[in-house]
Formats: C-alpha cells, structure tokens, sequence
C-alpha cells in the first residue's frame, strides 16, 4: 500500500515565514546539491555522497521510490513564495523505516546553513509528526503509527534542542557502533496523543 503523495503547509508567525513542505523534485537538484556542501550538514547526515548534479539526482529519485514503496516519506521544506509549490529551499524532514503492522517509525530533518536559526527543523517537524501520527492508516489490522523516534549523536546539541522543542523526549541513550557510529546516540519518543491535544496544524493536500 502507498501513501498518497502530499504536501504539508505551515503557517507564517510573527518572526518566521511561511513553510511548505512537499515530495523533492528533479527540478530541487541545484539547490540540494548547493546545501549538501555545507560541512556542518556533511558532518551529521549522510548527505556527504551528494556532491553534483547527477548524485543529486540519483539521491532524489531514491527518495521517490520511498513514496512509491511506502516505507519513506521525504518532504524538501521550502519557505514559501508567491507561486504554489515556489519558494526557497531551507531544509527536509523525513518519516522513515515504516513497515506494516509495526507501531513505530523514526523521523529526521536537517536545516540549511543560510536558514538555521530561524525555527525551521521544529516548525517543519511539528508538520510532519501530526501528519504521521494523523493520516497514515493503520496496516494489518493495526491502529496506525503510535509513536515516533528521532536518532541523533549525542555531541550534535542543536539536533538535541529540536527534539524536545517537538516533544520528543530524551528515552534512552544508544552506545557507540564505530566507525559508522564513533559515539554515544540518543533516542528521544513521541508518543501519539489523542486528537483534541494535538499541535493545532494546516493539514495535508495533494501535492
């Protein structure tokens, strides 16, 4: 079974620009491969192997295949122009390791340089964790995803913040795997809530 592919809207703040979240696209390669140099974000994810043009494009179309499959769901996180679907590219979250009938999957996110600072990981977060929890069916019999989990090195502090500024809280500590993984990880959870507590949110559309 396959998600509907689906595009996430957050409102504007005071401080803070509106955000629209949808499904990468070829035309995103430029500006993916522009902010995948960033050594700060080459540090933390796995973005490092995206260094041109057409490792961008291969990367992009990996992502397609998750929605296709129905097992991953990666939204490029845009600040919203004028035009449906335009603006500039400031981050992605991503809903990933879903599989039917198990309760769980994990969630990541990473925030262009030139955008950090501005709230953009919790705010886009916020979007997809309600949509997780709220519009993926359940599979096999099951209720749907009860609750989510968000893996980061325990020396990347500001990956630290963003989670429990969402609500996922601090639920166990992950010893070292070198190489792949040279230090202790935390594992913070967020647990489904019943609808009438939920983070009030845009809501989902067609992309």
């Amino acid at each position: 079974m396959t998600a509907a592919v689906v595009a996430l809207d957050v409102p504007a703040t005071p401080t803070s620009a509106a955000l629209h979240l949808r499904p990468w696209r070829p035309a995103d390669v430029a500006a993916l491969v522009e902010a995948c140099q960033d050594p700060v974000l080459r540090r933390w994810t796995s973005h490092g192997a995206v260094r041109n043009e057409e490792d961008g494009l291969r990367w992009i179309g990996s992502q397609r295949r998750g929605w296709e499959a129905g097992d991953r769901f990666c939204f490029a996180v845009l600040e919203a122009g004028p035009g449906p679907g335009s603006g500039e590219l400031v981050g992605q979250v991503v809903l990933k390791d879903v599989v039917p009938g198990r309760p769980s999957a994990e969630v990541g996110y990473w925030t262009a340089a030139h955008a950090r600072g501005r709230g953009v990981a919790p705010r886009a977060l916020e979007a997809l964790t309600n949509w997780a929890f709220d519009a993926l069916p359940g599979r096999g019999g099951t209720e749907g995803l009860l609750s989510l989990e968000l893996l980061h090195q325990e020396d990347n502090l500001s990956s630290c913040r963003v989670a429990h500024k969402s609500g996922y809280a601090l639920d166990r500590v992950l010893p070292s795997a070198p190489p792949e993984f040279p230090r202790d990880g935390h594992v913070h959870v967020r647990h489904r809530e019943p609808s009438p507590t939920r983070s009030p949110w845009s809501g989902a559309r067609p992309a």
